[in-house]
Formats: structure tokens, C-alpha cells, sequence
């Protein structure tokens, strides 16, 4: 696999850290800013949802942008939500903070899809993506219960402030991994996006030493006081930029130079690219991926309580458990890697199933402390090979959509992320109350192996002709 390939995947780590940090935050944010755990959990839904819709908007406004800026752009952005909700006190602000991080999140990860899958020959795009989706995996496992030590160890302010540190490190890979390409001075950024990307430090030195201004001592402690932030919150991304900017003078700065057109790249036809939609089979794989990491992410959003009121077990057990959930993450997705190229139908018709019993046996034990951590490692492994099985399934039928192509699966499973917190919170509120998330799971995978099995014929034309 290519060098490149590897550090976007740092890139991908980074990001990662931040959109599952808060499984093992969410009891002390709860605590922080008055507010039921049912409610801090809408913070996953919220990000969720930025990703569904920034992953299409942005890779469609990035289609003309060079790629290497458009990286840069949006882990600029990226930089700026964390800065603000590390400071912010109100729940409505860090709630919008979310939604503009993950907007910057999904615009970096549909264009680094499509270039990952464009960076080795047409038969290894299931290994490439392997590649990059590691650094998610790999992100479960050091990084959020890293952020979950430490924010037990400290506050969860300090885990927002390392996060912005990491994708400035992270930053430096990409500019380092994606030489620029030739430009036309004549093009400039349009006009129909004012304010969507954002604004980035000029240079990734200066946007690092704006972090370190604003955010003194982040492993030793988080300033209590942050003048001209608290309660500078706007109801459009341009105005929360803006209080970042005002926050931390020099982390927002204007997007490098101007955002010119590639000279002699020509950019598929838009309208062609969202007709591919109306394919059956790229919507089947598409809802089966919404659903399962419905979930997914149903659980996982909920494991720290799980973990502490349900199994009884410390708070330091959090981090533990969600380091057996990533090992299982990132085994999954290395060994389906090797099959979703070849027998994706092969993955789906045994990883389903299992996944499924899995998901019930998890809820009928979660009391119990050695079911709950061999069942964390379990799940963690059936989840990511079966999500990553789908995303590959759906680049290989959306393969006529070339800069499109990877907004389709970002959005997709984030659906499902999105709507996966929201049922698992309504589960707190039934007769399952501590395991209500995860029996909400196991609904959720009964559903798409059922739609799998009436559209088996599907999966039998893949196996059959996988390319």
C-alpha cells in the first residue's frame, strides 16, 4: 500500500479519536453542563447528523478543489469547532460545535475515500480502504480511552484541546503526503459556499501555535476562563467560526491562498454522479450499512454507562472496555479487508448472524464483567468487518461516481449513526433501562439481515462478479 495511503489514515485517526471520544465522556459532560445522559447522548446523534449532510455537500463542493486543500481545509475547520467547545459552558453551543466538526469531518473523509480508492489498482480498493479505516479502529483503541483516562484524570475540556493538537499534527501529514497540484490562478473559491469551509491558519506552525496560546498546560490543565466565548454561539457555521476566531486570534485564519481549479482535470457531470442513487443495489448496501452501524454506534454511544451501572464496574474500567471494543474494531476490519474484495457475500451471510447473537448475549450479560469484556472484543470485530464490507461494496457500485462516491458511504453510515443514540437513548427510558441500548442493537442487524436475506439474489450477482 502506498505511503500516501498510510498518513491519510493518521489523518483519519485523528478525526476518529474525536467522533467516538465521547462514549467515555458522556457521564462527565452530563455532570459538567446539567444535563440527563440521554441528552448528552444526543452530542453522537448531532455529529451524526453534520455527517450525513456535509458529506455530500462537501464533496460536491470540493469537486473542482484541489484535493490536497480541500484536506487541509476541512481538518482547519475541524480545529476550530474543538477550540470552541473546549471553552464553551452551554450545552446549545457545544450541541452546534459537534455539527460543524462533523461537517469538516465528513468533507475530509468523502474526498479521502475517493482518493484512497484512487491510489491502487481497481482490485485493492477493499485493502486500501482496510488501510484507512484503521486509523478509526486504531482511534477506539488508543485513542478514545486515552481520552477517556484523561478526562478522567483531568476534565473532558482537556480531551477536546488534545484532539485539536493531534489534527494539527495530523495536518502536517497530509500536506506532506499530497504534494500540491498545478492550479489555475484564475479560479478562485465560489461563490455559493461562503463561509462553509471555513478559514485556515495560513500555515500549520501558526495554527499551532494559536492552539498553544489558547490552550496552556492541555495535559496539565484546562483555563477556566475564556474571555468573549461563553455564550458567543451563532445559529449559522459561518458566526461559529467567527467565535472561535475571536477565542483564539490566529487559529482562524483565511483558507491558504485561494481555492483554484486543477488546469486539465475534467470533473464528472454532478447530475450523473446522483443518478447513480436510483441503482437498487447501491441502495441496498447502502440502508444495510445505515442499519448496522445504527447498531453500532447505538451501544457504543451508552457503553460508559453500561459499564458503570449496569456491570458496576469504576470509572477507570471505561477505558478499558472501550480498548477490547477497538482491538475487536481493528481486527474486523484487517481481516475483512482480505474478503470484501472477493466474498463480501461470504462476510455478510456468517458475520451477520453472529453479529446478531452477539448483540442478544451482550444484552442478557452485560451484569456480569467477563461477558461484558469478552462481548465488547466480539462485537467491536463483527461490527467494523461487516460496516467495512458494505462501504467497500458501495464504492465498488458507485464506481461511475468518482468524486461522489465516498459521500455516499459517509452519509450513509452516519444515518445510522445518527438515528442509532437516539433509539438506544429512548431504550433508557423503557423496562430495559441499563441494557435497553444494546437490545435496540440487536433489533436494528435482525432488520438488515432480513432485508439481506428477501435481497439475497443481490449479494449472490456480487459474489459471482466481485471485482
Amino acid at each position: 500500500m502506498p505511503l500516501t495511503l498510510h498518513l491519510l489514515a493518521v489523518a483519519v485517526f485523528a478525526m476518529g479519536t474525536s467522533e467516538f471520544m465521547l462514549a467515555g465522556l458522556l457521564p462527565d459532560i452530563a455532570v459538567d453542563l446539567g444535563v440527563p445522559i440521554a441528552t448528552a447522548g444526543l452530542l453522537t446523534s448531532a455529529f451524526a447528523v453534520g455527517m450525513v449532510v456535509g458529506a455530500p455537500l462537501m464533496a460536491g463542493l470540493a469537486r473542482r478543489w484541489p484535493r490536497r486543500s480541500s484536506l487541509l481545509g476541512f481538518l482547519g475547520l475541524f480545529v476550530a469547532a474543538h477550540a470552541l467547545g473546549a471553552v464553551t459552558g452551554d450545552f446549545t453551543v457545544l450541541l452546534t460545535t459537534r455539527v460543524v466538526a462533523a461537517v469538516a469531518n465528513a468533507g475530509f473523509l468523502a474526498v479521502a475515500l475517493t482518493t484512497a480508492a484512487d491510489l491502487v489498482p481497481a482490485d485493492r480498493k477493499g485493502r486500501a480502504l482496510s488501510v484507512l479505516l484503521a486509523g478509526t479502529t486504531l482511534a477506539i483503541i488508543t485513542g478514545v480511552p486515552g481520552g477517556a483516562l484523561l478526562g478522567t484524570l483531568l476534565d473532558w475540556r482537556a480531551t477536546f484541546w488534545a484532539v485539536a493538537a493531534l489534527c494539527l499534527l495530523s495536518a502536517l501529514g497530509v500536506a506532506r503526503a499530497l504534494p500540491p497540484t498545478t492550479l489555475d490562478v484564475a479560479g478562485a473559491v465560489p461563490d455559493t459556499a461562503p463561509g462553509v469551509v471555513g478559514a485556515v491558519s495560513g500555515t500549520t506552525s501558526e495554527a499551532a501555535r494559536a492552539v498553544s496560546d489558547a490552550a496552556p498546560g492541555v495535559v496539565g490543565a484546562v483555563s477556566d476562563t475564556a474571555p468573549g466565548v461563553e455564550g458567543v454561539v451563532s445559529d449559522t457555521t459561518s458566526e461559529v467560526a467567527g467565535a472561535v476566531s475571536d477565542a483564539a486570534p490566529g487559529l482562524v485564519g483565511a483558507v491558504p491562498d485561494v481555492v483554484r481549479r486543477t488546469v486539465g482535470a475534467p470533473v464528472p457531470d454532478l447530475r450523473r454522479e446522483l443518478g447513480l442513487l436510483r441503482r437498487p443495489r447501491l441502495a441496498l448496501i447502502l440502508l444495510l450499512g445505515a442499519l448496522v452501524n445504527a447498531a453500532t454506534f447505538g451501544t457504543f454511544t451508552f457503553l460508559a454507562p453500561i459499564v458503570t451501572d449496569v456491570a458496576d464496574l469504576g470509572p477507570l474500567w471505561i477505558p478499558v472496555v472501550l480498548v477490547l471494543f477497538g482491538l475487536g474494531a481493528f481486527t474486523g476490519t484487517t481481516i475483512a479487508g482480505r474478503l470484501a474484495d472477493h466474498r463480501p457475500g461470504t462476510v455478510i451471510a456468517v458475520g451477520g448472524p453472529l453479529l446478531l447473537g452477539g448483540w442478544a448475549a451482550f444484552a442478557l450479560t452485560a451484569s456480569q464483567p467477563p461477558a461484558l469484556l469478552l462481548l465488547a472484543f466480539t462485537q467491536g470485530a463483527l461490527s467494523f468487518a461487516l460496516g467495512g464490507t458494505l462501504i467497500a461494496r458501495a464504492l465498488y457500485e458507485a464506481a461511475d461516481a468518482p468524486t461522489m462516491a465516498g459521500s455516499y458511504a459517509t452519509a450513509a453510515l452516519n444515518v445510522g449513526a445518527a438515528v442509532g443514540p437516539v433509539l438506544a437513548a429512548a431504550a433508557l427510558t423503557t423496562g430495559a433501562a441499563g441494557p435497553g441500548p444494546v437490545w435496540v442493537s440487536g433489533i436494528l442487524v435482525a432488520a438488515a439481515l432480513l432485508l439481506a436475506l428477501l435481497r439475497r439474489r443481490d449479494f449472490e450477482r456480487v459474489e459471482g462478479g466481485a471485482r
